[in-house]
Parts: C-alpha cells; sequence; structure tokens
C-alpha cells in the first residue's frame, strides 16, 4: 500500500464527518480542523525546504529526504490535539520554524479553522498565523501559497456540494442581523435547513448578505436551487417582506408557513399587558385550529370580539393569516415542528452567547466564522421527525394538489430514504 501524507488521512477523517459518515461530538471538528491546517503548513515547509513535494521523486545532487512523521501535540481550547510531525534526514541542524511557532497559537489556529470553512482562507491568514515573536513569518509564501490553496479548494468543495440527492419535504428560512464586519451597519445572515422524506434534518445554507430585502434573499433560495435542491412541500419563514416575496417568487410550487413564534411576539406587542391573558390564546387557538375551517371560523370571531377595542391588534392577527395557518394542510404530527423556525432561533442564540465569551479570539469576521461552527456542531445532535407510511400519502396528495395547481404532472411518491447529513457556507 502506498505511503500518503498524514495530512490526506486526516482530510478523509474530516470530509468523512461532514459527510455524516460517523458521528461527531461537541469539539471533534474543529480538532479535526485545525490538525489538518498544521499537518499541511508543517508538509508544505518540508516541501519547500526540499525543494519538491511528497510525491516527487530527488533528482541528482538535491539533499535530504522524508522520514516518516513522529507525533506532536498542541493544547487548545477544545483540547488537547496530536498532530503528525514529518521527519527530514539528511539535512544537518534542519528544524522546523513552523512547530517551533506552534505553541501560542493554539486560538489563532482555532480561528483559522473556523475561517477555513465558513469563509475560505486568505494568504494573509496563514502568514499571519505562523508569525514568530519578532513578526517574522517562519512560514515562506510559497508554502503558504499551497496551504491557502488546499483549504481554499476544501471549502469551495463544502460550499457548492450538491443538494440533488435530497428531497426536502420543509425548508426552514430565517436570519438574523449582526455585526459582520467591525464598525459598519448589522447586516442579515440567512441561514437554511430541511427536513427530508425519511424525516432527517439537514443544514443546507449559511450566507451573509447585506440585508434582508427581496435581492438578497431571492438569492440566497437561487442558491439552493442551483445546487439541485427542489421545490419543498412547505417553506417556513418570519414575516421579513423581503424574505417572504423571494420565497414566492423562488418557490412558487411551495406551501408558504409564517413563523407562528414571531407572529406571537408581534401580536402581543400591540395588545395591552392586562388584556394578554385573554387575547394572546385566542389567537393562538385560531393559528392552531384543528382544521383551515375550523381556524377560518375562529379568526372571525377574534376579529369581531376585538375589533371595537383593539384595532392594531387585529390588524396583526389578520396581516398574511393564511400563511399562518398554512401547517394546517399538513400531517397532524407534524404541524408543531413545522409552525416555527425555532430550531435557527435557538443556534443563533448558542452563536450570541459564544461570542459574548470568546470575542478576543477572533478577527473582524467573527460572528460569520461563530454562527457557522455553532451550527455545524449543534446540526449534529438534531433530532429526526418520523414520518410513518400514513403520513407519506397524506404528503403525496397534498404535493398532487400544488402540482395540479401549476399543471404539473404526478410528482414521484415520497419514498423512504437512508439518513444523511449535508451542511454548507452560513431575522428575528
Amino acid at each position: 500500500m502506498a505511503r500518503v501524507p498524514a495530512s490526506e488521512a486526516t482530510r478523509k477523517r474530516l470530509n468523512d464527518m461532514l459527510a455524516g459518515k460517523q458521528s461527531i461530538e461537541r469539539s471533534a471538528l474543529l480538532r479535526e480542523a485545525v490538525r489538518l491546517i498544521v499537518e499541511e503548513t508543517l508538509e508544505a515547509e518540508v516541501s519547500d525546504e526540499l525543494g519538491r513535494g511528497y510525491y516527487d521523486r530527488a533528482a541528482g545532487g538535491e539533499r535530504g529526504h522524508r522520514n516518516g512523521y513522529r507525533t506532536g501535540k498542541l493544547d487548545t481550547a477544545e483540547g488537547r490535539i496530536e498532530y503528525a510531525v514529518p521527519q527530514v534526514r539528511g539535512i544537518e541542524g534542519w528544524r522546523s520554524e513552523v512547530r517551533a511557532s506552534l505553541g501560542g497559537k493554539s486560538e489563532e489556529l482555532e480561528r483559522l479553522a473556523i475561517e477555513m470553512y465558513a469563509r475560505g482562507l486568505s494568504m494573509r491568514d496563514i502568514e499571519a498565523a505562523f508569525t514568530d515573536e519578532h513578526g517574522r513569518s517562519v512560514l515562506s509564501r510559497s508554502a503558504a501559497s499551497r496551504v491557502a490553496e488546499r483549504l481554499w479548494d476544501d471549502y469551495q468543495a463544502f460550499a457548492t456540494r450538491s443538494l440533488a440527492d435530497l428531497t426536502i419535504v420543509y425548508l426552514f428560512v430565517d436570519g438574523i442581523a449582526e455585526r459582520v464586519h467591525l464598525g459598519q451597519p448589522r447586516e442579515a445572515v440567512l441561514a437554511a435547513w430541511g427536513i427530508d422524506e425519511s424525516g432527517a434534518k439537514h443544514l443546507l445554507g449559511l450566507l451573509p448578505g447585506t440585508k434582508e430585502d427581496t435581492a438578497c434573499c431571492r438569492d440566497f433560495l437561487r442558491d439552493l436551487k442551483a445546487r439541485g435542491l427542489r421545490d419543498p412541500l412547505a417553506v417556513i419563514t418570519d414575516g421579513a417582506p423581503g424574505l417572504i416575496r423571494a420565497t414566492e417568487e423562488v418557490m412558487p410550487r411551495s406551501i408558504r408557513q409564517r413563523c407562528l413564534a414571531h407572529k406571537m411576539r408581534n401580536l402581543q406587542s400591540k395588545v395591552p399587558e392586562e388584556r394578554c391573558r385573554e387575547v394572546l390564546p385566542a389567537a393562538r387557538a385560531a393559528y392552531q385550529a384543528p382544521s383551515v375551517a375550523l381556524a377560518r371560523l375562529a379568526a372571525e370571531e377574534f376579529s369581531k370580539t376585538w375589533s371595537p377595542e383593539l384595532p392594531a391588534a387585529v390588524r396583526c392577527f389578520e396581516d398574511d393569516f393564511e400563511a399562518c395557518i398554512a401547517h394546517l394542510r399538513l400531517p397532524i404530527a407534524h404541524r408543531r415542528v413545522t409552525r416555527t423556525t425555532n430550531l435557527l432561533e435557538r443556534l443563533f442564540g448558542e452563536e450570541r452567547r459564544r461570542t459574548k465569551v470568546i470575542p478576543h479570539a477572533f478577527g473582524e469576521r467573527a460572528v460569520m466564522k461563530l454562527m457557522y461552527a455553532s451550527l455545524i456542531r449543534a446540526s449534529q445532535s438534531w433530532r429526526g421527525v418520523t414520518i410513518t407510511e400514513f403520513e407519506r400519502k397524506q404528503l403525496d396528495a397534498l404535493r398532487d394538489e400544488l402540482n395540479a395547481q401549476f399543471g404539473q404532472r404526478h410528482a414521484p411518491p415520497i419514498q423512504p430514504a437512508s439518513r444523511s447529513r449535508v451542511y454548507s457556507k452560513d431575522r428575528t
């Protein structure tokens, strides 16, 4: 069996994690990414010193040769990381300057690991990570260039992978306004995750935009479709006008569900505190009625009761009402899961918590990188949704109904599928 660089074995383990071939503990992904960066950098340094790559044959007169690996250790906030240190023979007195510089670089390397999978690495990023105490980069520009090129290729493959193998039944899209760049106004970061026909949950997209307007939201959804995502049965969003318009434009064959958690908060802001205990349960009863017909009857009663006293609250309640009760067209057991974007809300909260704890460890794109790290790790613990055979028949019937509205032929029935995990590049 041919020998391969240690970094290739690390890369395979990391790719298996990202492809869902093995489970990931909370910090394992970050540790493996740091290990890959260190090993790639050490191997690039050796190639630079020897004047040839790992698989290149030595020409006459060239000095030195590779002589296997030994184990190095690096203590980081995510735990101890063991990495492979390439050994060199035939060069008297040579020692790795990169390895000597690693001691105080654990935070910088963790920053780079997140950057690697969130936004890609630049030459400046890599050179800065391997600068000694005198401000001198211990990694040559040619070696840094090789590392940057490999890591950028990793990121590109990760961020542009095909979604064609997934049949997403329910698509959730939400965003949050964050200060992605220091000193600049807050920008929207859009996230998407979905439930496939087997009930498995997948993180599908994470992408920064300048704002949560129609153009940015449209580009985000089109990116998902360009990578092979087919129109889901239902798309769940908050009430951002740009996101609503983009959803209706890009995925017109899908039911649009308005997030009820956002809607109830909006409604509560228009109801006097002393009336909340009466008004909010009545609104919730309409939004979560047993059927669409009963929901409309409850809505009529709500409007008739509260219009004289709370006209603003009633206008808020009636606004986009059909989208608020779209989940009632879905199987009963799926309605609780599909009526809010709460999963992403919880993950956004985790990202904010981490940003407050370790802001010093990251650069000006901290929010984007931390959001991605939080989402990618948390998605590994997501529990699937059970979809029974009867519920599949209900979903098939709903798909037929939607296709009929657009003159579409009968869509393939929803079949059970093996669970897989898919990840991507990143309003309340």
